[in-house]
């Protein structure tokens, strides 16, 4: 009887290592099969004729066309003044950054918060790092504490505070509404009241 007992036991314990949960595999991206070269933990600074715009971290960066275009995960970008003061901070999933054009494209889930408290989010975003300018051509809301705007395409400097709405405009400010505008923030035209006149005379 002892023996069926640990003959038991030892069928046990093998089926419970057999059924042990393997380690999880990490998430493979096919960009790294074809960079030149894979950084992770990847910090920069992005400057214009020595003065610091912007700092950039991602955590996984791609490198392709001898090192000019380089393609980003989970970005967090922090832009700064003239001044070398805090602007505004800028996070996305994925982003590209091209050293020939100077410009960053950022993509899925961008969000831009300014230090004084405005806040847009967008699906892209482009950072001219030259103009230190943000753009986008699609859909977009920015908020702050007592207005809210959103329309369709936009270009601004990053904190926000200078926006020029291309189109489809629209939002409120402390209760107060604003109608849909036309391009580039231009009120759409609306039709107007004819105003009343005197009456006709009496015909007999």
């Amino acid at each position: 009887m002892l023996k069926i007992v640990l003959a038991i036991s030892c069928i046990a314990a093998a089926l419970a290592c057999t059924q042990k949960k393997q380690p999880p595999v990490a998430t493979h991206s096919p960009l790294a099969d074809s960079a030149d070269q894979v950084m992770y933990g990847a910090r920069f600074w992005l400057s214009d004729e020595g003065l610091a715009r912007a700092h950039m971290t991602a955590d996984t960066a791609y490198f392709f066309d001898d090192n000019t275009r380089i393609e980003l995960e989970k970005v967090n970008t922090t832009f700064y003044t003239s001044s070398g003061a805090k602007d505004a901070v800028l996070t996305s999933h994925r982003g590209t950054y091209n050293s020939r054009t100077s410009n960053m494209i950022a993509r899925q889930n961008v969000v831009v918060v300014s230090e004084d408290g405005r806040r847009l989010t967008t699906p892209e975003l482009i950072y001219n790092q030259q103009r230190n300018e943000i753009s986008s051509d699609s859909a977009f809301v920015m908020t702050e504490t007592d207005r809210r705007l959103e329309g369709i395409g936009f270009r601004s400097d990053p904190n926000m505070k200078n926006i020029q709405i291309l189109k489809n405009a629209s939002g409120f400010a402390r209760g107060v509404s604003t109608a849909p505008t036309g391009t580039a923030g231009q009120p759409q035209p609306q039709a107007q009241p004819v105003p009343a006149g005197p009456p006709p005379p009496n015909r007999r």
